[in-house]
């Protein structure tokens, strides 16, 4: 089942609730290795026995072929005492001082160490330090961390593939009574314990959801400033290091059903779950890539023979999609554990299967070869690492833009988050100095091996982080906020268009409301579906979020510590905000500022902005 999205700002009077100065929460992190490293070092060498002390015995929940190979001669414990605080690789970390990785080396590394991992379905209480041992008789473990979904469950990583096929060797099917188990051996296992009354603890769980409205209403008011503020919302909804881990690992067990097919295939995670701007609880998007099955016939052969596969043929490249999806869809619902709700969508545009993953609680989508969107999350994913801030400002306005309901989960006429973050990047090149370079200038920097062409379209762009020169621009986060709202409330939507190839405003090539360039897919527009209405209720509340910002600038945060404050205010719906304060309204008043914003929402006003004094006022008119 997807994870819920948390309704953001719903419940004023949490406001009124706060009073202490509340310390951020500090995840422990399982994944770090040496929780009980140092105990499973001073312990000797287990045995041959694959039952613990307290009568563990590991269960198939059904899947993957039969390997060889055991990791016996390999060292018990969890080696290594490097500690990962927060997102560990690449730029998923806010703080991050490890070397900016190209997008293809991150996809790599995150592919060979999801395969490296297996998933268990937990008892409710579980001695950590046992369970470890246990598994360490399989070989070393790099690291592990606990979850709830529907249940327990645990995630380790062995260091090596080895260990892998030593536990499934060691693993037999679950004895169903009158039913029959799929024989089919995956990396998701269930662990029991045959002594029910053996010494059990509880183990401390890695979060995968977002915060909850009430913790983070008081980690925003507790911010020092507008900066601090945005900063603290993006460390508390980016995907967390455990979950990234989670998605590769699920992209890597689906995998393991296609490849009974397609036995060179890839399951490639995209979109949010590896551009950096995905959220805890975002969907996951994959795509079945078999570019390496199919490259397999290019291969040149020498002397006066040419073998070639004997295949079955279809009279176009989107029947053979369907037909690979239906295969697909058709095995994740019989044979792979933990999949349910499969649903094959063969008629859309891009065809896909879309199904619930239930033991890591991710909503997932299946399409296959679906490149151009992999090489979209790459360019999303540089433009992510370029600059701290850039990430800080696409997870405000995403949050700002559903708060006010501008997006929506479900498919129809309001703006998607791509679009969102494409008019941020556009702002962004906007700047003087530019924050961020043009895809054009991208395209410039690019060598030989950054050459890409995928279904006649030139996605070609510098790959290497470190060849494309830091911005010169230090504008703070508060100011890039304010400015992003006037830009594009005050945009000529009507006769522009957005395009972040070029970085500047063109005339639209058609009449669509709100028009953005796809940036490889350069004849699309990935806004198509948005409406004049919906546009207009952007471009009113981007006036209204100026007008609030600018205030905050003049009052600051509340001295009493009572009152919503910078992108607290910023975030609230008018019709809670309303009701909300006019019940705190006997008890204690509410600033002037507050008054006069519910005012001019309750009137449903224009605004218009002039120049009072050298100090920029706000006067209505009906």
């Amino acid at each position: 089942m997807a994870v819920p999205g948390v309704g953001l700002l719903t419940r004023l009077h949490l406001y009124a609730q706060r009073r202490t100065r509340v310390q951020r929460p500090v995840l422990r992190l399982l994944s770090c290795p040496g929780t009980v490293a140092e105990d499973l070092r001073r312990d000797e060498q287990p045995s041959g026995s694959k039952e613990t002390g307290d009568g563990a015995v590991v269960s198939v929940c059904s899947v993957a072929q039969s390997h060889s190979g055991r990791g016996k001669g390999e060292e018990s414990g969890i080696p290594g005492e490097r500690v990962v605080c927060g997102n560990g690789l690449g730029p998923f970390g806010f703080e991050d001082k490890i070397p900016k990785k190209r997008f293809s080396e991150m996809q790599n590394e995150r592919r060979e160490q999801a395969q490296r991992t297996v998933l268990i379905h937990c008892p409710e209480k579980i001695s950590e330090k046992k369970f470890l041992k246990y598994l360490s008789q399989h070989g070393s473990i790099n690291n592990h961390f606990f979850y709830e979904s529907f249940g327990l469950y645990a995630v380790v990583e062995f260091c090596q593939k080895e260990s892998v096929r030593s536990l499934q060797n060691e693993t037999h099917a679950p004895s169903k009574g009158m039913e029959v188990a799929i024989p089919f051996r995956s990396r998701f296992f269930n662990l029991k314990l045959k002594n029910q009354t053996s010494e059990r603890s509880r183990v401390q769980m890695s979060n995968q959801l977002p915060p909850s409205s009430k913790k983070l209403f008081e980690v925003l008011c507790d911010a020092e400033n507008i900066d601090d503020q945005l900063n603290t919302l993006l460390k508390e909804f980016q995907l967390t290091e455990e979950n990234t881990k989670l998605r590769y690992l699920t992209c890597s067990l689906i995998e393991d059903i296609a490849a009974a097919y397609f036995p060179d295939c890839i399951v490639r995670p995209f979109g949010s779950s590896v551009n950096t701007f995905g959220k805890l609880g975002c969907d996951l998007d994959m795509f079945l890539d078999l570019n390496e099955t199919r490259s397999l016939s290019t291969h040149k052969t020498s002397g006066n023979f040419l073998m070639e596969f004997q295949v079955k043929n279809v009279p176009s490249e989107r029947i053979a999609t369907q037909k690979i999806l239906s295969v697909i869809g058709e095995c994740l619902d019989n044979f792979s554990p933990g999949c349910v709700g499969v649903q094959k969508i063969l008629n859309a545009r891009c065809p896909l299967v879309r199904f619930s993953h239930q033991a890591s609680g991710l909503q997932c989508d299946l399409t296959t070869n679906n490149r151009i969107a992999l090489t979209s999350s790459e360019l999303l994913y540089i433009y992510g690492a370029l600059d701290s801030r850039v990430r800080a400002l696409v997870f405000t306005v995403r949050c700002w833009a559903r708060a006010h309901s501008l997006t929506s989960s479900i498919p129809g006429a309001w703006i998607t988050n791509f679009s969102l973050t494409m008019m941020v990047i556009f702002f962004l090149q906007r700047r003087s100095p530019p924050i961020l370079p043009t895809l054009d200038s991208l395209q410039t920097l690019a060598d030989a091996e950054d050459k890409c062409i995928i279904e006649s379209n030139n996605c070609t762009f510098v790959r290497d982080l470190n060849r494309i020169k830091p911005s010169e621009n230090t504008e703070t986060l508060e100011l890039l906020l304010k400015e992003f709202f006037e830009y594009f409330g005050n945009f000529a939507f009507n006769k522009n268009s957005i395009n972040i190839r070029q970085g500047r405003e063109q005339n639209k090539p058609d009449s669509s409301p709100l028009y953005i360039q796809n940036p490889f897919e350069t004849s699309l527009n990935i806004s198509k579906n948005v409406n004049q209405s919906q546009l207009q209720k952007f471009v009113d509340l981007a006036q209204e979020s100026t007008w609030i910002l600018q205030q905050e600038h003049l009052d600051g945060p509340s001295i009493s510590g009572n009152q919503p404050w910078g992108l607290v205010a910023l975030l609230l719906p008018s019709g809670a905000s309303r009701k909300s304060l006019g019940k705190k309204k006997s008890r204690k008043p509410a600033n002037e500022r507050i008054k006069v914003l519910l005012e001019s929402i309750k009137s449903n006003r224009t605004e218009n902005f002039t120049d009072t004094n050298g100090k920029r006022q706000i006067s209505t008119q009906t």
